[in-house]
């Protein structure tokens, strides 16, 4: 078993302990729900690792614990903002119980991330509290820009770009500083670090965007085209309607704003104008810029060399899916 399973599963099993969550069973039973429906526990165990690369990761654990209930407790408010009905397979909170349980449950759970953060050691907590006040509250934008997205066509592509690094790849890049600092790294390590997290957070969620049109729905283990048929705004669709012209992009407009259509030819329809305007080419690029960049930080970051190693073949093989 690598390092990075072996945190993911010292996280796993410290879920299961969370103190303090029985009574009221209203309040606490959807927490338990959310965080027991699984998930890579990614933001953990790289947090845990980021604190091994320069000694002990103990005084890193409860912090970790706390960086998942922070993203579970995203996912729960941004599943009722979307309306989503299905999150791992499973009912949404509210849709299994109602919206103000949802909305108060999540409360719970950030609050509960805070209190776990605070029981990193006194000497560096306000610089872990920091960084994660820092983290949350961009991820705070990064979700209004997304919905402020679906209103509009007129999104550039940097402006996509700024979304995903608030709403996703900030928190990958803030664990992992949190981590270094917890785990005695220096300013410049931890800074490389956060640099690494967050632009493998870019690099996936291109690699993300980039599958569910161009990927094997075998291996993807989605189904391919989703995005396309919910028109999502996703860096594909955005560098179309930015490079398309005429009656090109007067079609992709059209399939845009059409009610009722076939799936299958829309998803046929939509590809090929992607392929008109090159957009998995200029998808593959981007990606790639951003995952070289974040291994020439890895590679500058001092500290365990084991570590280190594995953090860049969980680089690799995170990029290696379906691909």
């Amino acid at each position: 078993m690598s390092k990075i399973e072996e945190f993911r599963q010292i996280v796993e099993d410290q879920i299961q302990m969370l103190e303090g969550m029985k009574r009221p069973e209203g309040l606490y039973e959807p927490v338990r729900y959310v965080l027991s429906l699984g998930g890579k526990r990614l933001r953990p165990a790289l947090c845990l690792a980021s604190a091994a690369l320069f000694g002990d990761y103990s005084t890193a654990v409860m912090p970790a614990l706390g960086l998942e209930v922070f993203h579970n407790f995203t996912l729960l408010h941004d599943d009722i903002m979307d309306e989503s009905e299905v999150r791992r397979n499973q009912p949404t909170v509210h849709k299994k119980w109602d919206n103000n349980t949802a909305i108060l449950s999540g409360d719970a759970m950030l609050i509960k991330a805070y209190e776990l953060m605070t029981k990193s050691p006194v000497g560096v907590l306000p610089q872990v509290l920091e960084v994660f006040n820092k983290t949350a509250m961009e991820v705070c934008e990064g979700q209004q820009f997304d919905m402020d997205f679906e209103k509009t066509i007129d999104v550039t592509e940097d402006g996509y770009l700024d979304m995903i690094r608030l709403k996703t790849a900030v928190l990958i890049g803030g664990s992992m500083k949190i981590g270094g600092i917890l785990g005695g790294g220096s300013l410049r390590d931890c800074s490389l670090l956060y640099k690494f997290g967050q632009d493998i957070g870019m690099a996936f969620q291109l690699q993300d965007d980039w599958l569910d049109v161009y990927g094997d729905q075998m291996s993807f283990g989605k189904k391919i085209g989703n995005d396309i048929l919910t028109n999502k705004k996703t860096f594909l669709l955005i560098t179309a309607l930015n490079r398309l012209e005429n009656e090109s992009k007067g079609e992709l407009l059209s399939w845009i704003e059409r009610k009722e259509y076939e799936a299958d030819e829309k998803i046929a329809a939509v590809t090929s104008l992607f392929n008109e305007a090159g957009v998995s080419e200029i998808v593959q690029k981007k990606r790639d810029d951003y995952f070289f960049r974040s291994i020439e930080n890895l590679e500058k970051i001092n500290g365990n060399k084991e570590i280190k190693s594995e953090l860049q073949s969980f680089a690799h093989k995170l990029m290696a899916r379906a691909r």
